[in-house]
């Protein structure tokens, strides 16, 4: 790694002055280290990352690495740094990047990581740059740096309060190195973090300025639509366009190959003057397509496949202690079995790119969970699939209309590119509803079997999880090594903090051959509600209350048992609910952080189940915005809900049988819970927010409906008016 030069980069910033850049060093995926400061208008070192501008006029310039989808990066990584930083958000112009290579490869959105990953470095960054700044005005005025302070974008000398603001100081603090270990605030004197802060990015999102992928325009603009074959895996045989070019405005019929990990395949794009115009072309085109035999699949198949194939010893994931040496009588023991559906992703905001390529250059606009994938220079980054030098990509990253994890996929983004190489102008291709439905990727869906085991006292002493499913690591690598466990496929399942002496977690791989991808929570999502509703047919087994013995389970301190002995507390749970009503617990610790949840039910006259009310405790460790996080837990509760109760993707005749919300709906707002959430930031290890408040609900609704009914749920979707 080269080291900056200290004044290597000073340069004149035309008629604004010189500008100053202040950032931190990227080795390989992590953030090591901060490193020099410059004054400069041009970004010049690949392994130099800029956070912050300051301006000799006073302007200051805060960058967010991490993509806005709604989870409110655009305002909690600018926080970060302004907190030690001293200056507030109202004093800060606030930047989404590009994929910029000077930002790194960690310009991406996922798995909950964009704080957990980043708080203390970021902290650092503006720790780094408050310090320099106080030495540039010690110097100036010949004093003890301890004698001086920062406040407000200023320098103040106590004694005589004399002051600089950081703009007047750009030109000395440009002369100095930042310091490699800054002293950081004692959090007792945050004036940002942990306090209720309006989020910068609603206004922009409620007056309509701000600028999604899909609001895109550029002049001279042609849009495209894809035909793909309704049988997925299928591809691309033979057509006849000549109908759909006789209608006015259509440009082309081209083929473009869809990349999706291992899977491809061969559409039929029409370009048009209009996103109407082609489509109503896609729809006089004459088809023949190659179903490679997929045809013949259906959903219920495959499931009877799955349950079929739990006969299978498996890959081994975790092993504690010695499960099969036990060898306890039947009435010792309990066994069930559980199933998850697929799903679709449902982003609001439809997928969508404009690419336009101009010789050996492309430039890009879309809403992307992951710009630095675009642009960066990887072994299964966009340049291997589009003929571009990573150098000559431009990307415009917009405000994404939600991620969830669909778009961590990039298939969009070549397919996109692939049709523009066929015009000077460019290209906007945009997905339907019913393209985003029918033709994936999902989350794939998770059978489990289980098993646990009483000592003739009555305590828990054997406990497995196997899981049968696709593989996730399979579908996005071709080199997968389909004899190893897919680790992404048990998450969890033997993370959990419950003390047993004797735990076998293990995986049995089913080939697939639809597109699979994360999905908020990513596996956690499906295998918490197995694991925890099986937790407590254990608890019904042994005769105790749920709560209780869990917390048996916990005897040494742990994060997990000091969020439940909180949840008990918060959610009353000791006191006794009318006959007609039911509350379930659960909780889940997995890569992305912990939340436990206690779901309260009724039974109605009718004998349908209401879903009251949610009480959610979260650790985070540390928290920015109180109210953000919040957000994101009730917005994880209602998504998680919506994945428990209403209708799945299943396939019939190799076809996805949903289309659009009138098929595979969303929860409504009148369905929607009252939901309390407890934050845990009580230091320690920082965890996420995003994710973490979703696997949790659906096994403790479940466990509420078993409390309420006596029913037993083991398979999702379930619905509340039939159970």
């Amino acid at each position: 790694m080269h080291q900056l030069s200290r004044r290597s980069f000073i340069k004149n910033a035309g008629g604004t002055g010189i500008a100053l850049w202040l950032g931190i060093n990227i080795r390989g995926n992590g953030i090591i280290t901060t490193t020099n400061i410059v004054a400069t208008n041009i970004i010049e070192s690949g392994n130099f990352t800029p956070y912050i501008l300051v301006e000799s006029g006073g302007g200051i310039t805060i960058f967010n690495t991490k993509p806005e989808m709604g989870q409110g990066t655009f305002q909690s990584i600018p926080a970060i740094i302004a907190e030690e930083f001293e200056v507030s958000l109202d004093q800060v112009t606030i930047k989404n990047t590009n994929g910029e290579k000077p930002f790194g490869n960690r310009q991406r959105a996922g798995g909950s990581s964009s704080i957990r990953t980043n708080y203390t470095d970021l902290r650092k960054v503006g720790a780094s740059a408050k310090e320099v700044f106080i030495k540039a005005a010690s110097a100036r005025w010949q004093v003890d740096e301890s004698s001086c302070y920062a406040e407000n974008g200023k320098i103040i000398h106590k004694p005589t309060n004399r002051n600089f603001t950081y703009g007047e100081l750009v030109a000395d603090a440009s002369k100095l190195e930042l310091p490699k270990e800054p002293k950081l605030k004692d959090p007792k004197d945050f004036k940002i973090l942990g306090k209720l802060a309006k989020r910068p990015d609603v206004p922009l999102k409620t007056n309509g300025s701000a600028q999604f992928g899909i609001d895109v325009q550029v002049p001279g603009m042609l849009y495209a639509t894809v035909a793909r074959s309704p049988v997925i895996g299928g591809t691309l045989k033979s057509f006849d366009a000549t109908e759909a070019m006789k209608i006015p405005g259509v440009e082309k019929v081209v083929q473009v190959e869809r990349i999706m990990g291992r899977y491809h395949s061969v559409g039929l794009a029409v370009i048009a003057n209009s996103y109407w115009t082609a489509m109503k072309a896609r729809r006089m085109l004459k088809i023949e397509w190659d179903n490679k035999g997929y045809e013949n699949f259906n959903s219920v198949d495959y499931e009877k496949h799955l349950r079929e194939l739990s006969g299978e010893e498996g890959v081994p994931d975790k092993t504690i202690g010695s499960v099969d040496s036990l060898n306890l009588p039947p009435e010792h023991t309990i066994e069930a079995f559980y199933e998850t559906p697929m799903v679709a992703h449902h982003t609001l905001e439809p997928i969508n790119c404009v690419a336009q390529v101009r010789g050996d250059q492309v430039e890009i606009w879309t809403s992307t969970q992951v710009p630095s994938s675009i642009t960066g220079s990887g072994e299964n980054d966009v340049h291997k699939y589009i003929g571009f030098a990573p150098d000559n990509i431009k990307l415009h990253s917009t405000f994404v209309g939600g991620g969830f994890g669909r778009r961590l996929n990039v298939d969009y983004v070549i397919e996109a590119v692939s049709i523009a190489k066929n015009f000077s102008q460019p290209v906007k291709v945009l997905w339907s509803r019913e393209d985003t439905t029918e033709f994936g990727p999902y989350r794939p869906m998770t059978f489990s079997q289980l098993k646990g085991g009483f000592s003739e006292d009555g305590k828990l002493i054997s406990f497995q999880h196997k899981v049968i499913s696709p593989s996730f690591q399979e579908g996005m690598n071709s080199q997968f090594d389909i004899k190893k466990v897919d680790g992404t496929m048990v998450e969890g399942i033997g993370e959990q903090a419950y003390e047993i002496p004797n735990i076998k977690t293990s995986y049995v791989r089913a080939d697939f051959h639809v597109p699979v991808a994360a999905w908020r929570s990513v596996t956690s999502s499906t295998l918490a509600f197995c694991h925890e509703c099986f937790i407590d047919e254990l608890a019904h087994k042994a005769n105790k209350d749920p709560m209780n013995f869990r917390l048996e389970l916990l005897s040494k301190p742990s994060d997990t048992k000091r969020v439940l002995l909180k949840m008990k507390e918060f959610s009353h749970w000791d006191e006794q609910l009318p006959n007609n009503k039911g509350r379930g617990v659960a909780q889940w610790e997995f890569f992305a952080g912990l939340c436990a949840q206690v779901v309260e039910v009724t039974v109605q006259p009718d004998q349908s189940i209401h879903v009251d009310k949610v009480f959610a405790v979260i650790d985070l460790g540390e928290v920015v915005n109180p109210d953000n996080v919040k957000n994101q837990v009730e917005g994880a509760i209602v998504m998680a809900l919506g994945a428990a109760v209403k209708p799945g993707i299943t396939l019939q005749d190799g076809k996805c049988m949903q289309h659009n919300f009138y098929d595979n709906p969303l929860i409504r707002i009148q369905e929607v819970p009252e939901v309390e959430v407890l934050i845990l930031a009580e230091g320690g290890k920082v965890k996420g927010v995003g994710e973490p408040g979703l696997p949790a609900f659906a096994p403790a609704l479940a466990n509420a409906i078993f409390a309420a009914t006596g029913n037993r749920i083991r398979k999702m979707p379930f619905d509340l008016k039939k159970v």
